[in-house]
C-alpha cells in the first residue's frame, strides 16, 4: 500500500521546517546581501512549510480553506525563493513580477476551485504561474551564459529544469489519462509521486542555494583581500597579480607594458592641516582624477599611503610618459575643496618599462619607483623615465 497523502505532506512540512531553521542559523554574523539572502531563503522554506503542513491536516480544514490557503502559501514560498535567490547572485530582484505572477495564478486557481470547479485548468493556471517564477530564479542563474556558469549555478539550473518538467508531467497525466484524479488529495499514483517529487525539492534546492552561497561568500571574501578598502582601487596584493599576468602577456604577445609609480606631493602636510579625514578625502579625489586619464584597460591601485601604481598593457614608454603627463596636469589643474579650504595637489610620477625578456615584477616596479624618487629629488611636480635612454624629466 502506498503512503498516504497526508503522511507525505507531514513529512515535507517538517522537512521544509528544519531546513528552514538551519538556513536561519546560518545567518548568523552580521549584515551583507548574501546572508540577507539566506534568510529570505529560510523564510520561503518556512512558508513552504505552513502549505504542506494545510495538506497535510486537509481532513480539518473546509476544501476552499486548503484550496486557497495552501496555494497561497506555495506560491508565496515562490515568490521569496525567486527575490532570495537574485539578491544572492546580485541580479534585479523582479520582486514586482514575482507578486503580480503570484496574485495573477492565486487568483486564477481560485477561480477554478470555486467559482467554476475544474481541478485539470486548476492545475494548468496554478503550474503556469509556478513556471513563471521558475524561469525568474532560471533567468538571473543564466547570466554571464552557460559557459560562465559555476557549478552551484548549474547544479540550481539542473534543478529548476526538473522542477518545470515535474509540472510539465502532472499536467500531462491529468490531461492524456483516461482516469485522473479529480483533486490532489485522492489517492492515486499520479497525486502520491507528485507530493513525493514536490517534497524532495525543497531539501535539494536548499542544498544547492547553499553550495552558491558558499560560492558567494567565497568570491567577496577573495575581492575583499584584494580591494585598498578606502579608494576601492586595486591593493598590492591584487597589483601584483594583475603586474605578473600583464607582464607575462607581454612577454607573449611581444606588446609593450607601461607602468606609472604616483606619488602625491608634500601629502604629510596634508595630513597635518587637515587631519587623516581630510588626507583621505584627498586621496579619493586623486583617485578620481587619476581615472578620468585612463583607458579600460588600464588598471590603478594603491600600494601604500598616498602612492599608487598604473598599469597600462599595450602602451609604449612614449606613450606612458605622455599618459604620465596627461595624469599630472589632470592633478594639477584639479582644485580640491576640503573643509572649506581649496587645496592645489601635485603629483610625482615615475614611469618604467620592462626590458626585453623580463620577466621580475619586482625589479618592473623597482625601476617606476626609482624614477618616482629620481623626480621628487629634482623638484617634485614631474614625470620621469626610468631608463637611461630616456632619463630626462618632463617638468611642470
Amino acid at each position: 500500500m502506498p503512503m498516504h497523502i497526508e503522511t507525505l505532506s507531514l513529512i515535507s512540512a517538517i522537512q521544509s521546517l528544519a531546513l528552514a531553521a538551519m538556513l536561519w542559523a546560518g545567518t548568523q554574523g552580521g549584515p551583507g546581501a548574501a546572508r540577507d539572502a539566506l534568510k529570505l531563503r529560510a523564510g520561503a522554506l518556512a512558508v513552504e512549510s505552513g502549505g504542506w503542513a494545510m495538506l497535510a491536516a486537509q481532513a480539518w480544514l473546509h476544501p476552499a480553506q486548503l484550496l486557497l490557503g495552501g496555494n497561497a502559501l506555495n506560491l508565496l514560498a515562490h515568490g521569496m525563493a525567486v527575490v532570495a535567490l537574485r539578491k544572492l547572485l546580485g541580479a534585479p530582484l523582479r520582486w514586482r513580477s514575482a507578486l503580480a505572477i503570484g496574485v495573477i495564478g492565486w487568483l486564477g486557481v481560485g477561480w477554478f476551485g470555486v467559482v467554476q470547479p475544474d481541478y485539470r485548468l486548476r492545475v494548468v493556471w496554478g503550474s503556469i504561474a509556478i513556471v513563471a517564477l521558475i524561469w525568474l530564479r532560471m533567468e538571473a542563474l543564466l547570466q554571464g551564459g552557460l559557459r560562465r556558469a559555476t557549478r552551484a549555478r548549474a547544479i540550481l539550473l539542473m534543478l529548476h529544469t526538473l522542477s518545470a518538467l515535474l509540472l510539465l508531467w502532472r499536467n500531462g497525466q491529468l490531461w492524456f489519462d483516461l482516469n485522473p484524479p479529480a483533486d490532489v488529495i485522492q489517492p492515486d499514483t499520479v497525486n502520491y509521486l507528485y507530493v513525493l517529487l514536490s517534497g524532495m525539492q525543497p531539501l535539494f534546492l536548499s542544498i544547492a542555494f547553499l553550495l552558491l552561497y558558499n560560492e558567494t561568500l567565497q568570491r567577496e571574501l577573495y575581492q575583499l583581500a584584494r580591494v585598498d578598502a578606502l579608494t576601492g582601487v586595486q591593493n598590492r596584493l591584487a597589483l601584483n597579480e594583475t603586474a605578473t599576468r600583464l607582464l607575462a602577456q607581454a612577454n607573449r604577445s611581444g606588446r609593450p607594458l607601461g607602468v606609472l609609480m604616483i606619488d602625491a606631493d608634500h601629502f604629510k602636510s596634508v595630513n597635518d592641516r587637515f587631519g587623516h579625514g581630510g588626507g583621505d578625502k584627498v586621496l579619493l579625489a586623486l583617485v578620481g582624477s587619476i581615472r578620468t586619464t585612463l583607458r579600460a584597460a588600464n588598471v590603478v591601485g594603491r600600494v601604500g599611503g598616498e602612492e599608487f601604481v598604473v598599469l597600462a598593457p599595450d602602451t609604449s614608454m612614449e606613450q606612458a610618459l605622455v599618459l604620465a603627463e596627461r595624469i599630472r596636469c589632470t592633478v594639477e589643474s584639479t582644485p580640491l575643496l576640503v573643509d572649506g579650504h581649496v587645496l592645489q595637489l601635485t603629483v610625482s610620477i615615475g614611469v618604467a618599462a620592462p626590458r626585453p625578456g623580463e620577466r621580475d615584477v619586482n625589479a618592473l616596479l623597482h625601476r617606476a619607483d626609482a624614477a618616482l624618487y629620481g623626480a621628487k629629488r629634482a623638484g617634485r611636480n614631474r614625470v620621469m623615465a626610468a631608463d637611461l635612454q630616456m632619463a630626462g624629466s618632463v617638468s611642470a
